[in-house]
């Protein structure tokens, strides 16, 4: 951990990019309030420091020595707990790619349990052979030479032991294209894409693939949330980018995001954010990019 910890902290960049593609490095120097964003799909692993996230109504506490995974991206809160510049939160992200998932799956032997969807974000302690691998990868930031060889290496090895671990299941269904998750990520990708339209839930699971009845019980285990709630989110994050970049009036900006009514939206708006739209149409640009890791 101290040399994980010590790479992190030589490595840290403010757009969390590193040398090495899907690798992300995180440092935070202060405890921000809870934000919004969206998780991406991605293994997040704590070397220090403490991070809450709420999804719906579940809340995941992670810290130093554990790893979440995100299998599906969706709409998070979350900040980091207690992080100051003179011990600030230091985390390691890779990005987890379908393809990359399915292809270690075809080289190895791991369960491949058929059935409903898992939930979307775990937690799990990381092993001493994860990070290992980790800081092995971290290492090859230093050694352009070798980066390009052996860090694919080291990405398949990560993969294999998360897909292999506790949280295997989740990181599984991401890599197999008939399992409940990859339909449930297919219908949040149709939401994501069309937040402004109405829909029936009946459309959208056909969409998916799923009867209504398993659509609403994989969707529910998977975001923690209807597919309604979820559209919801959706709508008012966009609302506040498009409020702090100064696209428009708040009328205009909740109409655009779905809004018919603009008295819904500003109450709605408030009940998510805990401030009205016209102060958030004041704040500077938000980045749609997550602030750190999730």
């Amino acid at each position: 951990m101290d040399e994980l910890r010590a790479l992190l902290n030589r490595h840290a960049r403010p757009d969390m990019t590193t040398p090495i593609d899907g690798v992300l490095v995180s440092r935070v120097e202060r405890s921000e309030p809870p934000e919004t964003s969206m998780s991406g799909t991605v293994l997040a692993l704590i070397a220090q420091g403490e991070k809450r996230l709420a999804l719906g109504d579940r809340v995941y506490d992670y810290r130093a020595g554990q790893y979440l995974v995100a299998s599906v991206d969706l709409p998070v809160t979350g900040h980091f707990v207690g992080a100051t510049r003179e011990t600030p939160a230091l985390g390691f992200g890779l990005v987890l790619r379908p393809e990359a998932v399915a292809e270690v799956l075809l080289a190895g032997e791991v369960p491949r349990q058929p059935g409903g969807a898992v939930p979307g974000l775990a937690v799990s302690e990381a092993s001493a052979e994860l990070l290992d691998a980790v800081v092995r990868l971290l290492r090859l930031i230093e050694r352009p030479r070798d980066r390009a060889v052996l860090a694919p290496l080291v990405v398949k090895e990560i993969l294999w032991l998360v897909a292999s671990g506790p949280q295997g299941a989740a990181v599984r269904q991401l890599g197999l294209a008939d399992s409940g998750l990859s339909h449930v990520a297919r219908a949040v990708r149709w939401i994501r894409e069309h937040y402004a339209q109405p829909f029936r839930v009946e459309e959208v699971a056909r969409l998916s693939g799923m009867s209504v009845s398993a659509f609403h019980r994989n969707f529910q285990a998977v975001t923690a949330m209807s597919p309604i709630q979820f559209q919801k989110q959706i709508r008012l994050q966009e609302a506040r980018l498009m409020l702090a970049a100064g696209n428009g009036d708040i009328a205009g900006v909740g109409h655009r995001v779905g809004y018919d009514s603009p008295s819904q939206f500003s109450r709605e708006y408030r009940r998510q954010f805990g401030t009205p739209p016209s102060q958030d149409a004041t704040l500077r640009p938000v980045s749609r990019a997550v602030a750190a890791l999730p």
